[in-house]
């Protein structure tokens, strides 16, 4: 079973151990990055293995291969040489593994690690892309048949990632290590046991703050998360896949509630993110590793559509799709944006239909067909607004909706169609940049607006909304709707409802 490895990259001895501590119980073996440890601090690294208490991994990572050690090679040599030094017939007390780079050829350290059953991992990184021969790679790392092969990439796109899964398959018997670096290659690290990886590293939380503990690579996620929200020390060869689909997608709540129902439940599955800036190769990959079920979000929604071999419900109809099935002639596709949308809004305003209720939607794309299709299909009014205004036209048409643009005129049109305002672009979702898709449109606290944005929980339109004495709402609600209907195409059975109060609030 593939383990996980806290990567320590304090300062000193000190802060590892206090980190090591923190995290525990979530770990196997722990990683002492002494190209981060102050240079008298590296002096004392030979009585860390007995310290920490568990199995250690020694690395002293060059700067070329994404560490901070600036020395020569020599002093490098040295220091590798204390800490393998005076070893002890009780193995705990010594390294476990040593990381020594494929082109690092000195025998006296070989020797001493085997000597005294310190495990060799033969390290190859490559921080611009990820090479042509990857399979070819991994095997020609290992100079002795008993070594572990490390080969950590970093992509430039989802096909780079796809090609990762291939060279695991290809190098199936061989005991590795295989990752790719990146928010792009977060599944790597998460099915570490799927691709057949020994380990998969982790960063302790918090440490993009924290500038004296940063993580020792991008894209590691903590061994909090690993454990408790992805299940990684139940999964299997057995363990059925699911996912979702997006880019960026550095937010989703998803994960946490399809993950915390497999656990409720005992199922032998794990929900994963795939962040993509492809639909075709993501597509591939969830073929080859057989993905059960795939939630798409933005921007995908209508591009995963050629790739269906069955549609469901609305997809026809919106031209958009959010859930895709696996069954055994292909990908069926379903549309779970509707029900939720209308599900979550109806309780909230306490209505059974939108009859009499005149609505603005803002935006015209794959969320907001479907938006738009409820407001018809229940009864309501609406106006469509969209900076790009033959989108807004062409959505509006089947319905007979008013459409418009998102300026002036678009603010006065919203006069008449102001009862409920639904915001349904990605305006606002990162935290860091200050959005309003409709900064020109002045509240008067009597609307009921709804942003389906939910993480940051509250966006600057919300907040403006809220400020002017508006009812508000985020996204929050309606996405645990949606996945629920999802679980029901994934599983084959109805949403358990002894869950759905925890779903709610988790």
């Amino acid at each position: 079973m593939a383990k996980i490895c806290l990567c320590l990259t304090g300062k000193t001895i000190a802060k590892d151990l206090e980190v090591l501590e923190k995290h525990r119980k979530y770990v196997d073996m722990a990683e002492l990055r002494v190209d981060h440890l102050e240079p008298d601090e590296r002096l004392l690294i030979r009585r860390f293995p007995e310290q920490a208490g568990l199995p250690v991994l020694l690395t002293i990572r060059r700067k070329m291969d994404g560490g901070k050690f600036a020395g020569g090679e020599g002093a490098r040599i040295s220091l590798f040489s204390k800490g393998l030094a005076f070893a002890e017939a009780d193995r705990r007390h010594n390294f476990a593994y040593v990381d020594l780079e494929e082109d690092l050829n000195v025998p006296s350290l070989e020797e001493a690690a085997r000597t005294f059953g310190t495990r060799i991992i033969r390290s190859y990184h490559n921080l611009q892309g990820v090479d042509e021969d990857l399979p070819g790679k991994i095997r020609g790392l290992l100079h002795v048949g008993d070594e572990i092969a490390k080969v950590a990439v970093m992509p430039h796109g989802f096909d780079d990632v796809l090609r990762v899964y291939r060279a695991a398959k290809d190098t199936a018997g061989i005991e590795k290590i295989l990752l790719c670096m990146g928010h792009m290659g977060t599944s790597t690290r998460i099915l570490a046991e799927y691709l057949g990886s020994h380990l998969s590293y982790a960063s302790a939380e918090g440490t993009e703050q924290d500038s004296d503990f940063p993580p020792a690579a991008p894209g590691q996620i903590s061994p909090r998360e690993l454990v408790e929200l992805y299940r990684f020390r139940e999964l299997t060869s057995q363990t059925r896949l699911f996912g979702i689909l997006g880019y960026p997608l550095k937010v989703s709540s998803s994960p946490a509630f399809f993950n915390a129902v497999f656990t409720s439940e005992n199922t032998d599955a794990v929900y994963v993110p795939f962040p993509s800036d492809s639909v075709d190769p993501f597509m591939q990959l969830a073929a080859e590793i057989k993905l059960q079920g795939v939630s798409v979000t933005i921007p995908y929604k209508e591009k995963v559509i050629p790739y269906l071999n069955k549609k469901l419900g609305d997809v026809e109809t919106l031209g958009a799709c959010n859930t895709l099935i696996a069954e055994e002639d292909g990908w069926t596709g379903a549309n779970t944006d509707a029900r939720g949308f209308s599900d979550s809004l109806l309780d909230f305003i306490g209505k059974t239909n939108f009859k009499g209720c005149r609505i603005t939607i803002i935006g015209a794309g794959g969320v907001s067909k479907a938006v738009a299709a409820e407001i018809f299909r229940l009864k309501g009014k609406a106006l469509i607004l969209n900076r790009t205004v033959p989108r807004a036209r062409e959505e509006a048409a089947p319905y007979r909706f008013a459409w418009g643009s998102l300026d002036t005129h678009g603010a006065e049109l919203m006069n008449a169609y102001s009862d409920i305002i639904v915001q349904t672009t990605s305006v606002g979702m990162d935290p860091d940049i200050e959005g309003d898709p409709l900064e020109i449109y002045a509240f008067k606290g009597t609307e009921v607006v709804m942003d389906l944005i939910y993480k940051p929980e509250r966006t600057r339109f919300l907040i403006r909304a809220a400020a002017a004495g508006c009812r508000v709402m985020n996204g929050h609600d309606m996405l645990i709707r949606q996945a629920k209907y999802q679980y029901s195409y994934y599983l084959g059975k109805e949403y358990p409802s002894k869950l759905v109060s925890r779903a709610r609030s988790g």
